[in-house]
């Protein structure tokens, strides 16, 4: 790990140890980016329609249909009647796909949590409101570009 620097350096390296940790998870899971995206929201939100998952991946219905069918093929989800409208289904993870991702992540969120414990409270809030401003300046950003 870098000790030197500036936090702008340390965020950029955070950043890019997160983009890395997400590929080699998709490589792990034998999925692409998208296909990553879709799994993170399904497992952590739930089954989803074809149409709300497109909304969360910011894609077209007919690219989310390649995506789901590509995870659909590789056993990662299946698809089921809406329970509530015959029109529509719902896009649910498999099990097994779902607890492979999550042992994957166990030990980042665990070691993470330990980082958390460690800090006094006063530390803890120093941080927290670095990360707020930090994310509200990439927000802010994001508008603008969009």
């Amino acid at each position: 790990m870098n000790t030197d620097g500036d936090l702008r350096t340390r965020l950029r390296s955070l950043t890019a140890e997160q983009q890395q940790f997400e590929r080699n998870l998709a490589r792990r899971l034998s999925v692409d980016a998208a296909g990553l995206a879709a799994m993170e929201r399904l497992v952590t939100q739930g089954p989803a329609t074809p149409t709300e998952l497109a909304r969360h991946l910011e894609i077209s219905t007919a690219a989310t249909t390649l995506v789901i069918n590509r995870l659909a093929d590789s056993g990662h989800v299946t698809r089921e009647p809406h329970p509530s409208d015959r029109r529509k289904i719902v896009v649910r993870p498999s099990s097994q796909s779902a607890r492979t991702a999550r042992d994957h992540v166990a030990l980042l969120i665990e070691h993470t949590a330990q980082l958390d414990a460690s800090f006094s409270d006063e530390q803890r809030q120093t941080v927290n409101d670095f990360l707020d401003r930090a994310l509200e300046i990439y927000a802010e950003a994001n508008r603008e570009l969009e």
